[in-house]
Protein backbone atom coordinates (compact mmCIF):
# COMPACT_ATOMS: atom_id res chain seq x y z
CA UNK A 1 0.00 0.00 0.00
CA UNK A 2 1.38 3.79 -0.94
CA UNK A 3 0.04 6.60 0.88
CA UNK A 4 -0.20 9.22 -1.85
CA UNK A 5 0.68 12.98 -1.29
CA UNK A 6 -2.01 14.77 0.09
CA UNK A 7 -2.98 16.89 -2.84
CA UNK A 8 -3.54 13.88 -4.66
CA UNK A 9 -5.48 12.47 -1.73
CA UNK A 10 -7.48 15.60 -0.94
CA UNK A 11 -8.52 15.95 -5.23
CA UNK A 12 -9.97 12.46 -4.82
CA UNK A 13 -11.57 12.68 -1.48
CA UNK A 14 -13.14 16.29 -2.62
CA UNK A 15 -14.49 14.44 -5.90
CA UNK A 16 -16.12 11.96 -4.00
CA UNK A 17 -17.91 14.71 -1.52
CA UNK A 18 -18.79 16.27 -4.86
CA UNK A 19 -20.19 12.80 -6.10
CA UNK A 20 -22.32 12.92 -2.98
CA UNK A 21 -23.52 16.47 -2.70
CA UNK A 22 -24.21 17.92 -5.79
CA UNK A 23 -28.29 17.70 -7.62
CA UNK A 24 -28.36 13.84 -8.12
CA UNK A 25 -30.72 14.28 -10.89
CA UNK A 26 -32.09 17.03 -13.19
CA UNK A 27 -36.07 16.60 -11.99
CA UNK A 28 -38.34 16.80 -14.45
CA UNK A 29 -40.74 19.05 -15.37
CA UNK A 30 -44.50 19.16 -13.80
CA UNK A 31 -46.10 18.74 -17.04
CA UNK A 32 -43.24 16.35 -18.11
CA UNK A 33 -44.17 12.66 -17.40
CA UNK A 34 -42.11 10.82 -14.49
CA UNK A 35 -40.54 7.80 -14.05
CA UNK A 36 -41.86 5.57 -11.18
CA UNK A 37 -38.62 5.78 -9.57
CA UNK A 38 -39.16 9.50 -9.92
CA UNK A 39 -42.79 9.48 -8.80
CA UNK A 40 -41.74 7.59 -5.28
CA UNK A 41 -38.52 9.80 -4.56
CA UNK A 42 -36.45 6.85 -5.55
CA UNK A 43 -38.62 4.20 -3.09
CA UNK A 44 -39.62 2.28 -6.20
CA UNK A 45 -38.45 1.21 -9.00
CA UNK A 46 -40.65 0.02 -12.06
CA UNK A 47 -43.25 -3.03 -13.11
CA UNK A 48 -43.53 -3.99 -16.26
CA UNK A 49 -46.86 -1.67 -16.63
CA UNK A 50 -45.15 0.82 -15.32
CA UNK A 51 -42.34 0.89 -18.33
CA UNK A 52 -45.59 0.28 -20.56
CA UNK A 53 -47.06 3.20 -19.58
CA UNK A 54 -43.95 5.80 -19.67
CA UNK A 55 -43.24 4.50 -22.89
CA UNK A 56 -46.98 5.28 -24.13
CA UNK A 57 -46.42 9.11 -22.57
CA UNK A 58 -44.14 9.52 -24.83
CA UNK A 59 -46.42 9.40 -27.99
CA UNK A 60 -46.40 12.84 -28.84
CA UNK A 61 -42.16 12.76 -28.88
CA UNK A 62 -40.24 11.94 -32.05
CA UNK A 63 -39.83 8.26 -31.05
CA UNK A 64 -40.60 5.25 -32.91
CA UNK A 65 -41.94 1.97 -30.62
CA UNK A 66 -42.06 -1.63 -30.71
CA UNK A 67 -41.21 -4.77 -29.79
CA UNK A 68 -38.43 -6.83 -30.34
CA UNK A 69 -39.82 -10.06 -29.66
CA UNK A 70 -41.43 -12.13 -26.65
CA UNK A 71 -40.07 -13.55 -23.70
CA UNK A 72 -40.84 -17.00 -22.22
CA UNK A 73 -44.13 -15.99 -20.63
CA UNK A 74 -44.84 -14.07 -23.68
CA UNK A 75 -44.33 -10.39 -22.49
CA UNK A 76 -43.87 -8.11 -25.64
CA UNK A 77 -40.04 -6.33 -24.85
CA UNK A 78 -40.43 -3.06 -25.96
CA UNK A 79 -37.72 -1.11 -27.51
CA UNK A 80 -37.44 2.74 -28.63
CA UNK A 81 -36.01 4.68 -31.49
CA UNK A 82 -35.30 7.77 -31.00
CA UNK A 83 -33.64 10.49 -33.58
CA UNK A 84 -34.05 13.12 -35.54
CA UNK A 85 -35.53 12.76 -38.68
CA UNK A 86 -37.58 10.16 -36.75
CA UNK A 87 -36.92 6.65 -38.19
CA UNK A 88 -39.10 3.22 -37.84
CA UNK A 89 -37.04 0.66 -39.94
CA UNK A 90 -33.35 -0.23 -40.51
CA UNK A 91 -33.06 0.50 -43.89
CA UNK A 92 -34.10 4.05 -42.66
CA UNK A 93 -31.67 4.33 -39.96
CA UNK A 94 -28.99 3.07 -42.17
CA UNK A 95 -30.18 5.82 -44.90
CA UNK A 96 -29.11 8.23 -42.64
CA UNK A 97 -25.53 7.58 -42.51
CA UNK A 98 -24.86 7.70 -38.72
CA UNK A 99 -24.20 5.66 -35.84
CA UNK A 100 -26.52 3.51 -34.55
CA UNK A 101 -26.11 2.85 -30.47
CA UNK A 102 -28.37 0.17 -29.36
CA UNK A 103 -28.34 0.76 -25.65
CA UNK A 104 -30.17 -2.09 -23.03
CA UNK A 105 -31.33 -2.22 -19.45
CA UNK A 106 -32.44 -4.64 -16.75
CA UNK A 107 -31.13 -7.87 -18.47
CA UNK A 108 -30.52 -8.65 -14.60
CA UNK A 109 -34.46 -7.47 -13.51
CA UNK A 110 -33.22 -6.71 -9.81
CA UNK A 111 -30.28 -4.27 -11.07
CA UNK A 112 -32.76 -1.54 -11.69
CA UNK A 113 -31.01 1.70 -12.33
CA UNK A 114 -30.21 1.37 -15.86
CA UNK A 115 -34.05 0.68 -16.24
CA UNK A 116 -35.06 4.04 -14.93
CA UNK A 117 -32.03 5.90 -16.51
CA UNK A 118 -32.68 4.60 -19.80
CA UNK A 119 -36.64 5.84 -19.66
CA UNK A 120 -35.56 9.17 -17.97
CA UNK A 121 -32.54 9.74 -20.88
CA UNK A 122 -34.92 9.18 -23.84
CA UNK A 123 -37.34 11.44 -22.17
CA UNK A 124 -35.15 14.08 -21.84
CA UNK A 125 -33.17 13.63 -25.32
CA UNK A 126 -36.42 13.43 -26.98
CA UNK A 127 -38.04 16.78 -25.48
CA UNK A 128 -34.83 18.43 -25.39
CA UNK A 129 -33.79 21.78 -27.66
CA UNK A 130 -32.75 21.38 -31.17
CA UNK A 131 -29.69 20.56 -32.22
CA UNK A 132 -28.63 17.16 -30.05
CA UNK A 133 -27.49 14.16 -30.58
CA UNK A 134 -30.22 13.13 -31.99
CA UNK A 135 -29.50 14.98 -35.15
CA UNK A 136 -26.37 12.98 -35.31
CA UNK A 137 -26.98 9.63 -34.02
CA UNK A 138 -29.82 6.70 -33.90
CA UNK A 139 -30.63 5.26 -30.11
CA UNK A 140 -31.98 1.97 -29.94
CA UNK A 141 -33.39 1.78 -25.83
CA UNK A 142 -34.19 -1.76 -24.61
CA UNK A 143 -35.65 -0.31 -21.19
CA UNK A 144 -36.87 -3.79 -19.68
CA UNK A 145 -34.93 -6.65 -21.53
CA UNK A 146 -35.77 -9.21 -19.17
CA UNK A 147 -39.05 -8.24 -18.46
CA UNK A 148 -40.18 -11.61 -16.38
CA UNK A 149 -37.48 -11.43 -13.58
CA UNK A 150 -38.86 -8.08 -13.50
CA UNK A 151 -42.15 -8.91 -12.43
CA UNK A 152 -40.81 -11.31 -9.86
CA UNK A 153 -40.58 -9.09 -7.23
CA UNK A 154 -39.53 -9.45 -3.64
CA UNK A 155 -37.64 -8.12 -1.00
CA UNK A 156 -34.22 -7.03 -2.19
CA UNK A 157 -32.97 -9.11 0.97
CA UNK A 158 -33.96 -11.84 -1.24
CA UNK A 159 -33.70 -11.30 -4.32
CA UNK A 160 -30.34 -8.73 -4.07
CA UNK A 161 -28.98 -8.54 -0.65
CA UNK A 162 -26.18 -6.54 -1.52
CA UNK A 163 -27.62 -3.83 -2.84
CA UNK A 164 -29.11 -0.39 -1.43
CA UNK A 165 -32.67 0.00 -2.29
CA UNK A 166 -35.22 -0.22 -3.67
CA UNK A 167 -37.03 -2.23 -1.57
CA UNK A 168 -38.86 -4.40 -3.89
CA UNK A 169 -36.67 -5.91 -6.86
CA UNK A 170 -37.29 -8.47 -9.53
CA UNK A 171 -34.73 -11.20 -9.76
CA UNK A 172 -31.13 -11.88 -12.05
CA UNK A 173 -32.70 -14.48 -13.95
CA UNK A 174 -35.57 -15.10 -16.68
CA UNK A 175 -38.52 -16.93 -16.64
CA UNK A 176 -36.53 -19.95 -17.91
CA UNK A 177 -34.03 -19.46 -14.63
CA UNK A 178 -31.21 -18.74 -17.59
CA UNK A 179 -29.26 -15.99 -17.06
CA UNK A 180 -29.51 -13.80 -20.03
CA UNK A 181 -26.20 -12.49 -19.93
CA UNK A 182 -24.59 -15.92 -20.68
CA UNK A 183 -26.60 -16.85 -23.34
CA UNK A 184 -25.56 -15.27 -26.17
CA UNK A 185 -23.40 -18.14 -27.51
CA UNK A 186 -25.67 -21.03 -27.13
CA UNK A 187 -28.80 -18.64 -27.52
CA UNK A 188 -31.15 -20.99 -25.36
CA UNK A 189 -33.91 -17.99 -24.33
CA UNK A 190 -36.27 -16.07 -26.29
CA UNK A 191 -35.04 -13.28 -25.05
CA UNK A 192 -31.68 -13.78 -26.69
CA UNK A 193 -33.20 -14.59 -29.88
CA UNK A 194 -35.38 -11.82 -30.39
CA UNK A 195 -32.15 -9.65 -29.17
CA UNK A 196 -29.83 -11.38 -31.87
CA UNK A 197 -32.72 -10.84 -34.64
CA UNK A 198 -32.31 -7.00 -33.61
CA UNK A 199 -28.73 -6.85 -33.87
CA UNK A 200 -29.08 -8.89 -37.31
CA UNK A 201 -31.60 -6.43 -38.13
CA UNK A 202 -30.42 -3.44 -37.18
CA UNK A 203 -26.84 -3.53 -37.34
CA UNK A 204 -26.04 -1.46 -34.54
CA UNK A 205 -22.80 0.21 -34.49
CA UNK A 206 -22.46 0.59 -30.60
CA UNK A 207 -23.85 -1.73 -28.00
CA UNK A 208 -24.60 -0.80 -23.85
CA UNK A 209 -25.21 -2.98 -21.53
CA UNK A 210 -26.21 -1.49 -18.12
CA UNK A 211 -25.55 -3.40 -15.10
CA UNK A 212 -25.12 -2.98 -11.20
CA UNK A 213 -21.91 -4.35 -9.63
CA UNK A 214 -22.42 -5.62 -5.97
CA UNK A 215 -18.79 -6.50 -5.38
CA UNK A 216 -16.07 -4.80 -3.38
CA UNK A 217 -16.06 -1.63 -1.59
CA UNK A 218 -14.47 0.96 -3.44
CA UNK A 219 -14.87 4.49 -4.65
CA UNK A 220 -16.15 4.45 -7.48
CA UNK A 221 -19.68 5.56 -8.57
CA UNK A 222 -19.55 3.49 -11.79
CA UNK A 223 -17.02 1.13 -13.42
CA UNK A 224 -17.13 -0.02 -16.98
CA UNK A 225 -15.52 -2.39 -19.69
CA UNK A 226 -15.10 -2.62 -22.99
CA UNK A 227 -14.99 -5.77 -25.22
CA UNK A 228 -12.68 -7.97 -23.01
CA UNK A 229 -12.08 -11.20 -26.16
CA UNK A 230 -8.75 -10.24 -26.89
CA UNK A 231 -10.27 -11.20 -30.92
CA UNK A 232 -12.08 -8.02 -30.86
CA UNK A 233 -11.23 -5.83 -33.34
CA UNK A 234 -12.30 -2.70 -31.92
CA UNK A 235 -11.85 -3.73 -28.34
CA UNK A 236 -8.62 -1.63 -28.23
CA UNK A 237 -10.54 1.62 -29.60
CA UNK A 238 -12.89 1.49 -27.02
CA UNK A 239 -10.61 0.95 -24.41
CA UNK A 240 -7.92 3.08 -25.31
CA UNK A 241 -9.20 5.46 -27.16
CA UNK A 242 -13.16 6.45 -25.69
CA UNK A 243 -13.23 4.83 -22.39
CA UNK A 244 -10.51 8.02 -21.05
CA UNK A 245 -12.20 10.17 -22.57
CA UNK A 246 -15.64 9.22 -20.74
CA UNK A 247 -14.07 8.92 -17.76
CA UNK A 248 -12.87 12.24 -17.80
CA UNK A 249 -15.85 13.62 -18.48
CA UNK A 250 -17.57 11.87 -15.59
CA UNK A 251 -15.16 13.35 -13.41
CA UNK A 252 -15.62 16.93 -14.70
CA UNK A 253 -18.97 17.11 -15.33
CA UNK A 254 -20.87 15.20 -12.95
CA UNK A 255 -18.27 14.81 -10.12
CA UNK A 256 -18.85 10.48 -10.27
CA UNK A 257 -15.46 8.96 -10.08
CA UNK A 258 -15.13 5.90 -12.51
CA UNK A 259 -13.19 3.13 -13.12
CA UNK A 260 -12.29 -0.25 -15.10
CA UNK A 261 -14.90 -2.27 -14.03
CA UNK A 262 -13.66 -5.07 -11.22
CA UNK A 263 -12.92 -6.59 -7.69
CA UNK A 264 -9.65 -6.36 -5.24
CA UNK A 265 -7.84 -9.64 -5.77
CA UNK A 266 -8.21 -9.82 -1.44
CA UNK A 267 -10.18 -7.70 0.47
CA UNK A 268 -7.45 -8.40 3.12
CA UNK A 269 -4.56 -7.15 1.11
CA UNK A 270 -5.55 -4.60 -1.44
CA UNK A 271 -2.33 -4.58 -3.08
CA UNK A 272 -2.59 -8.05 -4.74
CA UNK A 273 -4.20 -6.30 -7.29
CA UNK A 274 -7.66 -5.58 -8.94
CA UNK A 275 -9.18 -7.88 -11.63
CA UNK A 276 -12.18 -7.27 -14.11
CA UNK A 277 -14.56 -10.41 -15.08
CA UNK A 278 -14.16 -12.91 -17.79
CA UNK A 279 -12.81 -12.70 -21.40
CA UNK A 280 -15.90 -14.91 -23.43
CA UNK A 281 -18.32 -14.21 -25.54
CA UNK A 282 -21.22 -15.80 -23.38
CA UNK A 283 -21.22 -12.16 -21.68
CA UNK A 284 -23.47 -9.35 -24.02
CA UNK A 285 -20.42 -7.10 -24.51
CA UNK A 286 -17.42 -9.45 -24.91
CA UNK A 287 -20.07 -10.74 -27.75
CA UNK A 288 -20.83 -7.82 -29.72
CA UNK A 289 -17.14 -6.94 -29.49
CA UNK A 290 -16.78 -10.63 -31.17
CA UNK A 291 -18.70 -8.96 -34.00
CA UNK A 292 -16.50 -6.64 -35.05
CA UNK A 293 -18.62 -3.53 -32.96
CA UNK A 294 -17.99 -1.14 -30.59
CA UNK A 295 -19.36 -2.29 -26.57
CA UNK A 296 -19.48 -0.58 -23.13
CA UNK A 297 -20.67 -2.33 -20.01
CA UNK A 298 -21.46 0.20 -17.15
CA UNK A 299 -21.95 -1.19 -13.40
CA UNK A 300 -23.14 1.18 -11.23
CA UNK A 301 -22.33 0.57 -7.69
CA UNK A 302 -24.74 -1.42 -5.80
CA UNK A 303 -23.88 0.25 -2.51
CA UNK A 304 -24.50 3.84 -3.18
CA UNK A 305 -28.42 5.07 -2.59
CA UNK A 306 -30.43 4.14 -5.67
CA UNK A 307 -30.70 7.85 -6.90
CA UNK A 308 -27.10 8.05 -6.99
CA UNK A 309 -26.74 4.93 -9.40
CA UNK A 310 -29.76 5.86 -11.53
CA UNK A 311 -27.71 9.40 -11.68
CA UNK A 312 -24.73 8.05 -12.65
CA UNK A 313 -25.77 5.40 -15.26
CA UNK A 314 -27.82 8.14 -16.64
CA UNK A 315 -24.41 10.76 -16.71
CA UNK A 316 -22.76 7.69 -18.19
CA UNK A 317 -25.05 6.43 -20.78
CA UNK A 318 -25.48 10.33 -21.96
CA UNK A 319 -21.73 10.77 -21.85
CA UNK A 320 -21.32 7.65 -24.28
CA UNK A 321 -24.03 8.75 -27.07
CA UNK A 322 -22.28 12.59 -26.74
CA UNK A 323 -19.22 11.10 -27.56
CA UNK A 324 -20.42 8.67 -30.35
CA UNK A 325 -22.11 11.78 -31.72
CA UNK A 326 -18.71 13.84 -31.74
CA UNK A 327 -16.95 10.73 -33.30
CA UNK A 328 -19.99 9.78 -35.54
CA UNK A 329 -18.05 9.92 -39.01
CA UNK A 330 -14.54 8.09 -37.14
CA UNK A 331 -16.88 5.30 -35.38
CA UNK A 332 -18.69 4.58 -38.82
CA UNK A 333 -15.45 4.61 -40.72
CA UNK A 334 -13.75 2.27 -37.92
CA UNK A 335 -16.82 -0.12 -37.87
CA UNK A 336 -17.10 -0.32 -41.89
CA UNK A 337 -13.23 -0.98 -42.15
CA UNK A 338 -13.94 -3.88 -39.38
CA UNK A 339 -16.70 -5.70 -41.32
CA UNK A 340 -13.98 -5.49 -44.53
CA UNK A 341 -11.05 -6.53 -42.61
CA UNK A 342 -10.47 -10.61 -43.22
CA UNK A 343 -9.16 -11.68 -39.59
CA UNK A 344 -6.08 -14.03 -40.30
CA UNK A 345 -6.52 -15.54 -36.52
CA UNK A 346 -8.89 -15.93 -33.65
CA UNK A 347 -8.18 -15.86 -30.00
CA UNK A 348 -9.82 -19.66 -29.20
CA UNK A 349 -8.72 -19.32 -25.41
CA UNK A 350 -7.38 -16.71 -23.02
CA UNK A 351 -5.97 -15.91 -19.78
CA UNK A 352 -5.21 -12.28 -17.70
CA UNK A 353 -2.58 -10.36 -19.74
CA UNK A 354 -0.07 -9.07 -17.15
CA UNK A 355 -1.11 -5.54 -15.69
CA UNK A 356 1.52 -3.33 -17.58
CA UNK A 357 2.04 -1.67 -14.60
CA UNK A 358 0.23 -0.58 -10.93
CA UNK A 359 -2.26 2.06 -10.70
CA UNK A 360 -4.11 4.13 -8.09
CA UNK A 361 -7.26 2.57 -7.22
CA UNK A 362 -9.75 3.81 -4.47
CA UNK A 363 -10.76 1.58 -2.04
CA UNK A 364 -13.39 1.98 1.36
CA UNK A 365 -11.88 1.53 5.08
CA UNK A 366 -13.74 -1.30 6.68
CA UNK A 367 -13.52 -0.96 10.19
CA UNK A 368 -13.52 -4.73 12.55
CA UNK A 369 -15.74 -4.64 15.04
CA UNK A 370 -15.69 -8.35 16.34
CA UNK A 371 -19.57 -8.98 15.74
CA UNK A 372 -21.00 -12.24 14.15
CA UNK A 373 -23.77 -10.08 12.25
CA UNK A 374 -23.72 -8.07 9.13
CA UNK A 375 -23.36 -4.30 9.84
CA UNK A 376 -24.93 -3.46 6.52
CA UNK A 377 -25.72 -5.60 3.33
CA UNK A 378 -22.81 -6.93 1.66
CA UNK A 379 -20.55 -6.19 4.29
CA UNK A 380 -18.75 -8.99 5.66
CA UNK A 381 -19.23 -10.25 8.88
CA UNK A 382 -16.92 -8.57 11.86
CA UNK A 383 -16.59 -5.68 9.61
CA UNK A 384 -18.68 -2.43 9.01
CA UNK A 385 -18.43 0.71 6.45
CA UNK A 386 -16.10 3.75 7.76
CA UNK A 387 -17.06 6.22 4.52
CA UNK A 388 -13.16 6.98 4.91
CA UNK A 389 -11.09 6.46 0.93
CA UNK A 390 -7.77 5.79 0.99
CA UNK A 391 -6.02 4.96 -2.55
CA UNK A 392 -3.84 2.40 -2.88
CA UNK A 393 -1.61 1.45 -5.84
CA UNK A 394 -1.92 -1.73 -6.94
CA UNK A 395 -1.63 -3.93 -10.43
CA UNK A 396 -4.57 -3.77 -12.17
CA UNK A 397 -5.53 -6.53 -14.80
CA UNK A 398 -8.35 -5.24 -16.85
CA UNK A 399 -7.12 -7.38 -20.48
CA UNK A 400 -6.54 -10.60 -21.55
CA UNK A 401 -4.43 -12.34 -23.63
CA UNK A 402 -4.75 -15.55 -25.84
CA UNK A 403 -3.23 -18.88 -24.81
CA UNK A 404 -4.13 -20.55 -27.91
CA UNK A 405 -4.59 -18.86 -31.21
CA UNK A 406 -5.86 -20.54 -34.18
CA UNK A 407 -5.82 -19.25 -38.05
CA UNK A 408 -8.36 -19.12 -40.22
CA UNK A 409 -9.37 -20.99 -42.88
CA UNK A 410 -11.24 -19.65 -45.74
CA UNK A 411 -14.32 -21.47 -44.34
CA UNK A 412 -15.54 -24.21 -42.64
CA UNK A 413 -17.82 -26.97 -43.97
CA UNK A 414 -20.61 -28.98 -41.83
CA UNK A 415 -22.98 -31.41 -43.08
CA UNK A 416 -26.27 -30.21 -45.87
CA UNK A 417 -27.75 -32.64 -43.00
CA UNK A 418 -26.60 -30.55 -39.66
CA UNK A 419 -29.60 -29.00 -39.58
CA UNK A 420 -29.40 -27.89 -35.77
CA UNK A 421 -25.71 -26.61 -36.42
CA UNK A 422 -26.84 -24.59 -39.34
CA UNK A 423 -29.76 -23.04 -37.93
CA UNK A 424 -27.81 -22.12 -34.73
CA UNK A 425 -25.20 -19.81 -36.82
CA UNK A 426 -27.89 -18.39 -38.77
CA UNK A 427 -29.18 -16.83 -35.64
CA UNK A 428 -26.37 -15.55 -34.94
CA UNK A 429 -26.81 -13.85 -38.62
CA UNK A 430 -23.68 -15.62 -40.07
CA UNK A 431 -24.39 -16.55 -43.99
CA UNK A 432 -24.25 -20.03 -44.64
CA UNK A 433 -23.32 -21.18 -48.52
CA UNK A 434 -24.56 -24.40 -50.32
CA UNK A 435 -21.66 -26.06 -51.56
CA UNK A 436 -23.02 -27.79 -54.99
CA UNK A 437 -21.15 -30.49 -56.65
CA UNK A 438 -17.67 -30.50 -57.71
CA UNK A 439 -14.46 -31.16 -55.84
CA UNK A 440 -13.44 -29.59 -52.79
CA UNK A 441 -10.26 -27.71 -52.89
CA UNK A 442 -7.51 -29.14 -49.48
CA UNK A 443 -9.47 -30.05 -46.55
CA UNK A 444 -8.13 -30.76 -43.37
CA UNK A 445 -10.26 -32.73 -40.20
CA UNK A 446 -9.59 -32.39 -36.40
CA UNK A 447 -8.72 -35.63 -34.46
CA UNK A 448 -10.11 -35.75 -31.00
CA UNK A 449 -8.09 -37.18 -28.61
CA UNK A 450 -9.92 -36.18 -25.48
CA UNK A 451 -12.90 -34.88 -23.91
CA UNK A 452 -12.92 -33.17 -20.95
CA UNK A 453 -16.89 -32.54 -19.32
CA UNK A 454 -17.35 -30.43 -16.09
CA UNK A 455 -19.05 -32.57 -13.24
CA UNK A 456 -20.53 -28.76 -12.53
CA UNK A 457 -24.30 -28.04 -14.24
CA UNK A 458 -23.56 -24.62 -15.32
CA UNK A 459 -27.35 -22.92 -16.94
CA UNK A 460 -28.03 -26.87 -17.71
CA UNK A 461 -25.20 -27.88 -19.01
CA UNK A 462 -22.22 -29.87 -18.63
CA UNK A 463 -19.31 -27.78 -20.18
CA UNK A 464 -17.07 -29.61 -22.83
CA UNK A 465 -13.40 -29.05 -23.73
CA UNK A 466 -12.03 -31.09 -26.38
CA UNK A 467 -8.12 -31.36 -26.90
CA UNK A 468 -6.92 -32.49 -30.14
CA UNK A 469 -5.14 -31.79 -33.56
CA UNK A 470 -5.79 -30.69 -37.29
CA UNK A 471 -4.86 -33.05 -39.52
CA UNK A 472 -2.29 -31.78 -42.45
CA UNK A 473 -4.00 -30.32 -45.43
CA UNK A 474 -5.14 -33.09 -48.14
CA UNK A 475 -7.37 -33.38 -51.10
CA UNK A 476 -11.26 -33.10 -50.35
CA UNK A 477 -13.80 -35.59 -52.01
CA UNK A 478 -16.95 -34.27 -53.79
CA UNK A 479 -19.12 -31.50 -52.00
CA UNK A 480 -22.11 -32.58 -52.49
CA UNK A 481 -24.02 -32.99 -48.89
CA UNK A 482 -22.00 -29.99 -47.81
CA UNK A 483 -22.64 -26.28 -46.60
CA UNK A 484 -20.15 -23.72 -46.31
CA UNK A 485 -19.33 -21.28 -43.62
CA UNK A 486 -17.31 -18.89 -45.41
CA UNK A 487 -14.87 -16.65 -43.19
CA UNK A 488 -14.55 -13.59 -45.18
CA UNK A 489 -18.04 -12.02 -44.00
CA UNK A 490 -18.72 -9.49 -41.71
CA UNK A 491 -19.07 -12.04 -39.20
CA UNK A 492 -16.82 -14.18 -40.10
CA UNK A 493 -14.26 -14.33 -36.91
CA UNK A 494 -17.41 -14.66 -34.91
CA UNK A 495 -18.27 -18.28 -37.17
CA UNK A 496 -15.00 -19.56 -36.69
CA UNK A 497 -14.93 -19.03 -32.75
CA UNK A 498 -18.59 -20.49 -32.73
CA UNK A 499 -17.12 -23.83 -34.98
CA UNK A 500 -13.71 -24.33 -33.77
CA UNK A 501 -13.68 -27.48 -31.53
CA UNK A 502 -10.65 -25.98 -28.86
CA UNK A 503 -13.19 -22.83 -28.41
CA UNK A 504 -13.64 -22.10 -24.89
CA UNK A 505 -17.14 -21.15 -25.28
CA UNK A 506 -18.34 -21.88 -28.80
CA UNK A 507 -20.79 -24.52 -29.80
CA UNK A 508 -18.60 -27.34 -28.54
CA UNK A 509 -18.56 -25.66 -24.82
CA UNK A 510 -22.12 -25.83 -24.58
CA UNK A 511 -22.60 -29.91 -25.55
CA UNK A 512 -23.73 -28.93 -29.25
CA UNK A 513 -22.00 -31.63 -31.23
CA UNK A 514 -22.04 -33.91 -27.70
CA UNK A 515 -24.22 -36.98 -29.71
CA UNK A 516 -21.92 -37.07 -32.41
CA UNK A 517 -18.31 -36.50 -30.72
CA UNK A 518 -16.35 -39.33 -29.46
CA UNK A 519 -12.76 -39.80 -28.28
CA UNK A 520 -10.32 -41.10 -31.22
CA UNK A 521 -12.99 -39.64 -33.87
CA UNK A 522 -13.18 -36.66 -35.71
CA UNK A 523 -14.81 -33.29 -34.87
CA UNK A 524 -18.05 -32.50 -37.28
CA UNK A 525 -16.80 -29.77 -38.46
Amino acid sequence: MKIFPLRARDAIIASLALAACVPILVRPSLNSPRTRAEATDFRETSRYADVIAFIDSLSDRPITVGSIGKTAEGRSIPYIVASYPTVSTPGEAKSLGRPIVYVQANIHAGEVEGKEALLALVRDLSAAPRPNVLDSIVLIAVPIYNADGNERFASQSVNRTEQNGPEMVGVRQNAQGLDLNRDYIKVEAPETRASLAMFNAWDPDIFVDLHTTDGSYHGYALTYAPPLHPSAPLGMYARDSMLPVLRERMRKRHGFETFDYGDFISEDTLSKGWATFDSRPRFGTNYYGLRGKISFLSEAFSHDPFEKRIASTYAFTREILSLVAERAATIRQRVSEASRRLATEVALRSTFAAAPDSQEVIAETLQKTGDTLRSAPGVRRGYRRTGIFKTVRMPVYERFKPTLLRSLPEAYLIAAGDTATAAKLRLHGIRIDNLGAGSLPRVATFHIDSIAKASRVFQGHNEVRLAGRWSDWEQGATGNGLLLVPTDQPLGLLAAYLLEPESDDGLTTWNHFDSIIRQGGLFPV
